[in-house]
């Protein structure tokens, strides 16, 4: 497979670095090719305006980001990164967890590189009026990875931890985004209480880390419904006799509301490339 790494964290020698390092180093003995695009190092500008586009396109900023791709005259940097993506079989959100969110890099990278007609906004030819999306996105057959660091507990982000469950926290990225635009999205992968990893807890992180990298092609997706597959009426709507106990965010996603998706099997545990000592001694900063 083809991966793109998109990496979001500004210091190279933090705990996200070094877990980006883990997961990249078995790609390559496990066949698949990649790419990175570590955004703070690349001075990625994260604001979407008109200097991306054509300055006297008198349309709205969303249809002007189409005109301005349709002829071909986005700014060089986003055109890269979607030639980046047009390459990727997979692509790996990598990211340190910002009050819920990710880093506002990584949105700035989503709203220049997925603009109209690139990554939504296309018609669809089976529904007059509606465009492919949620399943049926221009961005169908690529898969998406979300890793991320959480300083806080693991339960804290479980069904009735006060953080939410992860799952629905990431909703508005990985159904509002990625599902929306097509890909599959895979559930995503989080350390937590990463402010305070010991040795231990760093290989075991790395482990899990690499583990879910190189199954990126195996693992089942999210079950989210799509838009056009008879599971909601003409208001997009969810039809009432589906999970006709439940409501809210988990009702989009055919698994039952509480339980977790499963990921790749569990492997026996492989060393990290940092004994305990060299972690100890490395100097990296957590988060």
């Amino acid at each position: 497979m083809n991966i793109l790494w998109i990496f979001a964290h500004p210091d190279q020698d933090s705990l996200n670095s070094a877990l980006r390092d883990e997961g990249l180093a078995p790609l390559t003995e496990a066949g698949h090719s990649h790419r990175v695009s570590d955004l703070y190092a690349m001075g990625w500008k994260p604001t979407l305006d008109r200097g991306d586009l054509d300055h006297d396109d008198p349309a709205g900023i969303g249809r002007a980001s189409g005109h301005a791709y349709d002829r071909g005259t986005l700014s060089e940097d986003i055109t890269a990164e979607q030639e980046k993506l047009d390459w990727a079989d997979a692509v790996v959100f990598q990211f340190p967890l910002w009050w819920y969110a990710p880093p506002a890099i990584l949105k700035g990278w989503i709203d220049r590189v997925f603009v109209k007609g690139y990554a939504y906004g296309v018609t669809d030819p089976d529904h007059p009026g509606r465009t492919l999306r949620y399943g049926e996105g221009v961005l169908s057959g690529k898969r998406a990875l979300v890793l991320t660091s959480i300083g806080g507990p693991e339960p804290a982000f479980g069904p009735r931890g006060i953080n939410g469950q992860l799952d629905q926290v990431l909703f508005p990225l990985l159904h509002g985004t990625f599902w929306y635009t097509g890909m599959s999205v895979l559930p995503p992968v989080a350390v937590y209480g990463a402010n305070r990893l010991d040795d231990q807890q760093y290989r075991a992180a790395a482990d899990t880390i690499r583990r879910h990298v190189t199954a990126i092609g195996e693992t089942g997706p999210i079950p989210y419904r799509s838009q056009n597959g008879g599971d909601y009426d003409e208001e997009l709507v969810l039809r009432p006799a589906l999970a006709p106990d439940h409501s809210g965010l988990a009702v989009h996603s055919t698994r039952q509301p509480g339980t977790d998706e499963a990921g790749p099997a569990r492997s026996e545990p492989t060393p990290s490339e940092l004994t305990p000592s060299e972690f100890a001694s490395s100097g990296l900063r957590v988060g």
